[in-house]
């Protein structure tokens, strides 16, 4: 790992002012992608600023039907709050299935978000819930966010502040979790809505989460459970690595499809 000089704000305004003097600077929430990153000099900072000290961030409530959480919220504190199990289950049960306890501990959903990680669990909620994404400078809907691989719509040094999610009718989660870092080889987040649904897959895309827009339609017109049994799913931008082929992947995004519309309200986790 290079030397790098470490900045620990109190503020967002304390957090503003080092990132704008600061020259090779980068945000650090969790840590859990900017470190292994550090450690094998993919990524060079200069300086790091940590966001995870500054107690305006991990608040979580709730504004008219929309539940609000803090972008420093942990795993934890997200699975284990009453106000999101109580209007979101299946996002409450999300964020108790990622990693492990040491993980949960520390991670939070804004560092997760914010680097559109493939296999990330959180981006499938907010694409599939439609969540807006609320910066220090503006708000950016989950459709326009999630840009490519490791890439999002935000600006250099612009902060997350918290991410709204509107409240479902139902929601479900299903995964098949890698052996090893127990991340979503391939994951399905389903929502309902009053007229609508939508369908975010996590784990499978090249160019990271991705909705499903075909199955959204389907749907639509008849919410079944065996929805995904004629589906297809094309092969040509998924994933292919030691663990998976793109037709197995394919194939394990059509099973977690068809797992978490018979889990509606909760999750499945397949290993």
């Amino acid at each position: 790992m290079s030397p790098m000089t470490y900045h620990r704000p109190t503020t967002l305004g304390q957090a503003k002012e080092l990132s704008q003097t600061l020259e090779n600077a980068v945000f650090m929430s969790g840590g859990h992608t900017l470190l292994p990153a550090m450690k094998q000099d993919l990524a060079t900072p200069d300086h790091v600023i940590d966001l995870s000290h500054i107690g305006e961030l991990d608040a979580i409530r709730v504004d008219s039907n929309d539940l609000i959480i803090g972008a420093m919220s942990t795993h934890v504190q997200v699975a284990t709050s009453t106000i999101v199990q109580e209007l979101i289950p299946a996002l409450a049960g999300l964020a108790g299935s990622i990693g492990d306890r040491q993980v949960r501990q520390r991670g939070t959903i804004g560092g997760s978000v914010a680097n559109n990680d493939p296999a990330a669990d959180y981006p499938s909620a907010v694409l599939g819930l439609g969540g807006t994404i609320i910066t220090n400078l503006r708000e950016i809907r989950a459709d326009d966010f999630f840009v490519g691989l490791f890439e999002t719509a935000l600006e250099p040094f612009e902060i997350i502040i918290a991410i709204r999610f509107p409240t479902p009718l139902s929601a479900g989660y299903a995964k098949f979790k890698s052996p090893a870092a127990r991340y979503p080889q391939a994951g399905v987040f389903i929502a309902r809505f009053e007229g609508s649904v939508r369908v975010a897959v996590t784990g499978a895309g090249q160019s990271g989460v991705y909705r499903l827009v075909q199955l959204e339609k389907n749907l639509l017109e008849s919410f079944v459970d065996d929805a995904a049994a004629n589906l297809e799913i094309s092969t040509e931008n998924l994933i292919e690595d030691m663990y998976a082929t793109k037709d197995y992947r394919a194939n394990l995004v059509k099973t977690m499809t068809h797992h978490a519309l018979t889990h509606m309200g909760t999750i499945s986790i397949f290993k």
